[in-house]
């Protein structure tokens, strides 16, 4: 059944994936968390209103401004423009013509994080519309991070850090930030025991790494599963740096969370991957935590989800 419903997914998110002449080949994101909040914020404030201003209009309208760094004055301005009634190419001018890549590129990188879902409580479904994504830090479970985004790494090759370590205990629950298929999962020499998921749109591709030896994974979990944003998919460890299988050779016990965005298929597993910096995404995403149980039948969540957009998606 999972794979059947894993077939229908991805044939629609294929269909609705805008063909380009020409894919982007690199994204800098520098979009402070201020900003992510502020415009967050403003897009579930004005969901029901006439006037829906979304996150991502309001943050590819001050990128063309900015230079791509977004700053809250940049984005309160962005706001207050797309409140009125001129078109984002009548407020930019000559500027117009960035405002394609922008909006794009932070469709790509955000495009999962909010929307409308539904959660479990007593009995009812109740639905909303909001941040459907999650920490991937359970409920519950203390962490830190900074941001380490292009710091280097020296085992194997000289290299760039490409994500953000969140430091914790060992075998705190590990969730998926965003629904997908589990697309790769296993050993790898850099990450030790890891967790790959795309998104639905197939734009994303989350990376958890350093799972717990031993017991990394979520029980029964496999490649080809489908996950909700929130599920259980493995416990935080320091597996990793060996090329034989259950080593704990990372010195630190944390997760590694990478977000490598996709705008072709080429771009994935080559040198041209297009890796960005989920400092003050997790910054954003720390509010929303899932909560995760243990109980005599294993771990299980708190209150079921259904991202309804996908469910919407598939009805089509």
């Amino acid at each position: 059944m999972k794979r059947r419903i894993l077939l229908c997914i991805l044939i629609f998110s294929m269909l609705t994936i805008p063909v380009q002449a020409e894919p982007i080949r690199w994204v800098d994101f520098n979009v402070p968390y201020e900003s992510l909040k502020y415009a967050m914020n403003v897009d579930i404030e004005t969901f029901d209103q006439e006037k829906h201003i979304g996150w991502i209009d309001a943050l590819a309208l001050a990128a063309c401004r900015t230079g791509g760094q977004c700053g809250i004055k940049a984005v309160r301005r962005a706001v207050q423009d797309l409140q009125g009634d001129k078109s984002p190419e009548e407020l930019l001018g000559s500027l117009y013509k960035y405002y394609s890549y922008y909006h794009a590129a932070y469709s790509a990188a955000l495009g999962g994080l909010m929307g409308s879902y539904a959660i479990e409580k007593d009995g009812q479904w109740v639905a909303s519309y909001g941040l459907k994504a999650f920490s991937p830090i359970a409920a519950g479970y203390g962490y830190s991070h900074c941001d380490d985004f292009g710091v280097s790494r020296s085992f194997g090759f000289a290299r760039k850090h490409l994500g953000n370590d969140l430091m914790g205990g060992l075998g705190t629950p590990v969730v998926a930030v965003e629904g997908g298929v589990v697309e790769a999962m296993g050993w790898n020499r850099y990450g030790g025991w890891r967790v790959g998921i795309r998104s639905f749109d197939n734009r994303r591709y989350y990376y958890y790494a350093h799972l717990q030896k031993d017991r990394p994974f979520a029980p029964g979990l496999e490649v080809g599963d489908l996950v909700q944003a929130g599920d259980l998919i493995g416990f935080m460890g320091r597996t990793g740096y060996s090329d034989r299988e259950n080593v704990n050779n990372i010195e630190t016990v944390h997760l590694h969370f990478g977000l490598e965005l996709v705008f072709d298929e080429s771009q994935k597993e080559c040198n041209s991957e297009i890796w960005i910096d989920v400092y003050n995404i997790v910054r954003l995403l720390s509010a929303h935590r899932s909560s995760i149980q243990k109980t005599a039948d294993g771990w299980q969540r708190v209150y079921p989800y259904r991202d309804l957009d996908v469910e919407e998606l598939m009805e089509r």
